[in-house]
């Protein structure tokens, strides 16, 4: 399911979110402060961002600006209880993907979320860089003519690569996506995996796809 991080500096509106969408069977993050989002962001693979504007430290519009002037095109649901059409618009031109104005029925908030992350959800059931494919349908990885024989979180790696080409990823980053929030152990398994990955990739011949950048992670990439 997709990664929902929610931010509001009022912890009734935090719990009421967290359990709605937990229940719903989407992982949660959240954060009281423009500052600790943008933490979680820099330390998490994020697919919804649900924005409060009004924070004592960092608005929600700031950090926002912030989200997008790094690249970022996550999509982002802004909560206010401020329902001018200018604010609407100036959250809009932000770069949000939508606006509510609380207070909302949860139900409300749940179809936008839905709406957005289907818009974004790919329709083909194939990913593919350079020659590395994956069939979605048939659980199958292929590198050129060669079919992959990979374990469930080789696969799962791939997956989340190939969904992100070209983006980097750090150990923590990885951990949260492939292994879940609920692993504890050794950030260095990740380095195992991947090392085991690249053999497997890398078995006929061809050249390293999946690169470690130093100090920063791995990334999908050519040479």
């Amino acid at each position: 399911m997709p990664k929902v991080l929610v931010v509001d500096d009022d912890p009734r509106m935090l719990m009421m979110l967290r359990r709605g969408l937990a229940f719903e069977g989407y992982p949660v993050l959240e954060a009281q402060s423009g500052t600790e989002a943008l933490e979680k962001l820099r330390d998490h693979d994020v697919d919804l961002l649900i924005l409060d504007i009004m924070m004592p430290d960092l608005s929600g519009l700031e950090v926002l600006r912030k989200v997008r002037t790094a690249g970022e095109t996550l999509p982002v649901i802004l909560l206010t209880a401020r329902d001018k059409p200018q604010e609407h618009v100036q959250g809009l031109e932000s770069g949000a993907d939508d606006y509510i104005t609380k207070p909302f029925s949860f139900d409300v908030l749940l179809a936008r979320v839905r709406l957005i992350l289907r818009k974004r959800t790919p329709e083909t059931s194939e990913l593919r860089y350079a020659d590395l494919v994956l069939d979605l349908q048939r659980h199958q990885v292929c590198r050129g003519q060669r079919v992959l024989h990979l374990t469930p979180l080789e696969f799962k790696l791939v997956q989340t690569l190939l969904e992100n080409p070209e983006r980097v990823f750090s150990k923590p980053m990885l951990l949260d996506r492939v292994w879940g929030m609920e692993y504890f152990g050794d950030v260095n398994v990740v380095e195992v995996v991947i090392s085991g990955l690249r053999q497997k990739l890398e078995q006929g011949g061809e050249s390293r796809l999946i690169q470690t950048i130093r100090g920063a992670g791995y990334i999908l990439r050519e040479d």
